[in-house]
């Protein structure tokens, strides 16, 4: 299988399921893409390439991960699983690093999208209680 080929299914899922096109803020590293609710224009996730010995290998090899945002309560749960680290390079109480190296399902990894996307989008405006009326 391709290197990256679960990285541009996981793009492509983005691209069509949310509507988000990958987004690349950074001349000095065109590799990392940027994904935005289209509502809020908050970041809901993030892949990048970096070396493994960032994530606590003790090899340099570079791979793909993707950053999501992830309830604290998760976390705990998440880190317990092979293919899941603390968020490279982002706040790691809210934020988690997913390998995209085939290690972790893409039908594992797509509810964590989901709720990822949605932590980020707009917040609905409760409506006015309007007063009632006598009879």
């Amino acid at each position: 299988m391709c290197q990256r080929s679960q990285r541009k299914r996981i793009e492509k899922l983005m691209q069509d399921t949310y509507g988000s096109e990958a987004e690349h803020l950074w001349v000095k590293s065109p590799d990392i893409s940027v994904f935005r609710h289209p509502g809020s224009r908050k970041w809901y996730a993030i892949i990048m390439n970096v070396s493994k010995n960032k994530l606590g290998f003790d090899e340099a090899q570079m791979v793909d991960v993707l950053n999501v945002k992830c309830s604290p309560v998760m976390l705990g749960s998440l880190l317990s699983e092979n293919g899941f680290f603390p968020a490279y390079h982002m706040n790691k109480s809210t934020w988690i690093s997913i390998l995209l190296d085939e290690t972790i399902p893409d039908d594992t990894i797509i509810p964590l999208l989901d709720l990822s996307y949605n932590s980020v989008a707009p917040k609905r405006k409760k409506a006015k209680k309007s007063p009632e009326k006598e009879v």
